[in-house]
C-alpha cells in the first residue's frame, strides 16, 4: 500500500509518515521547501508541492491509496495568505481526485466555522465543506494545540520562561485549551486512513487547562520561577512583537490569541488522545525550551 503525506520532513507530517513506515506501507511526500533535511534517510521519495503545476501534483499522487494532508499556514507570509492556502489545498484535492487517490485524511482544527471572524478557522471550515462535497472518501481530523518533539508554540513558552523573570498572561488567563500529542494525532490520522467510512474526529488529549494553569505547570516542571503578570491582550501582542524582532520570527499572532481566548481549542467531544501533557513535560523537562523554535526559519528561510 502506498500513501502520500504532505510535509513528511516537517512536524505533524513526519509523525504520520513514521507511523506509516512502521506499518510497512510505502510513503511519498510532497514538500513545499526544497533542501530540508530528510529524517528518513532516503526511504521516502520527495516531490515538490507545486500548486501552480497541478498536473505534476497529480503525477506525484498517482498510485497512492491515501493522501494525508497536513499543508496549511500559521500566518500569512511571503505573499501567501489564508485565501491562497485555501486555494492551494483545493488544487491538491483536485489533483488527488484526478490521480485516483482512494481516500484523503485531512488535518483541520477544532471548532472551525465558515462564520468565524478568524481567517485560520474560517479557512479550515471552507476546506472541510469542500472535501465533504468532493465525492472522495475522507476523514477529517481536528487537532487542538499539538505538542511533542519539534513543537513550536509550547516549546517557545518554555523558552521564554527559561530566559525572562516575568511572563505576560494576556487578559484573565482563564480561557481553556486541550493539548494533544503529535504522536496521538499521527495514530488517529493513520487509523482513520485505514477506514472506509467518511468521518470527522476531534483529536484532543485527556487534560484541559486554563492558559494560566498551563504556563504555571510548564514553569514548575522545568524549574523556573517566572512571575506571571496579567496584561491587556494588546500589550501582550506588543511584547511578543518585541521578542519576535529579537529572534527574527513571529512569536504570536492576533488571530492565534483571539482563537485561544475564545476557547476554540476545546471541543465538546470526549478526548481520544492518550498522552498527558503533564507527564510528557516531566519526561522532557530538560529539553523543552532549551532552544528557540523559529517558524520562519523552519518554513521560509
Amino acid at each position: 500500500m502506498l500513501s502520500v503525506v504532505t510535509g513528511a520532513f516537517g512536524y505533524t507530517g513526519r509523525a504520520i509518515a513514521r507511523r506509516l513506515l512502521e506499518r510497512g506501507e510505502g510513503v511519498r511526500t510532497l514538500v513545499g521547501r526544497q533542501g530540508r533535511a530528510d529524517p528518513f534517510g532516503g526511504r521516502i521519495a520527495a516531490f515538490p508541492l507545486s500548486f501552480e503545476r497541478p498536473d505534476e501534483l497529480a503525477g506525484a499522487l498517482r498510485g497512492a491509496a491515501t493522501l494525508y494532508n497536513t499543508y496549511w499556514i500559521r500566518f500569512p507570509h511571503g505573499g501567501v495568505t489564508f485565501e491562497h492556502a485555501v486555494q492551494n489545498t483545493l488544487t491538491l484535492f483536485g489533483a488527488a481526485r484526478r490521480a485516483g487517490v482512494r481516500r484523503i485524511v485531512h488535518l483541520s482544527v477544532t471548532n472551525p466555522s465558515t462564520a468565524s471572524p478568524l481567517d485560520y478557522f474560517r479557512g479550515k471550515a471552507v476546506l472541510e465543506e469542500a472535501l465533504m462535497s468532493s465525492g472522495l472518501s475522507y476523514a477529517i481530523v481536528r487537532p487542538s494545540l499539538v505538542f511533542g518533539e519539534g513543537d513550536i508554540l509550547l516549546n517557545n513558552i518554555a523558552w521564554l520562561l527559561r530566559r525572562f523573570p516575568v511572563f505576560a498572561i494576556p487578559g484573565s488567563g482563564a480561557y481553556r485549551l486541550q493539548p494533544v500529542s503529535v504522536e496521538d494525532v499521527a495514530a488517529i490520522a493513520v487509523d482513520a486512513g485505514r477506514r472506509d467510512d467518511n468521518l470527522v474526529i476531534d483529536a484532543v488529549g485527556p487534560e484541559i487547562y486554563t492558559f494560566e494553569e498551563l504556563v504555571s505547570l510548564m514553569a514548575r516542571t522545568i524549574g523556573r520561577r517566572a512571575l506571571l503578570v496579567h496584561v491587556p491582550p494588546r500589550l501582550a501582542l506588543a511584547l511578543s512583537r518585541i521578542v519576535g524582532w529579537i529572534v527574527r520570527d513571529v512569536v504570536l499572532t492576533r488571530g492565534e490569541l483571539d482563537g485561544l481566548m475564545a476557547g476554540l481549542l476545546v471541543p465538546d467531544s470526549p478526548p481520544i488522545g492518550r498522552t498527558r501533557l503533564s507527564e510528557w513535560l516531566v519526561q522532557n523537562a530538560e529539553a523543552v525550551g532549551r532552544q528557540y523554535a523559529s517558524e520562519l526559519a523552519r518554513h521560509y528561510r
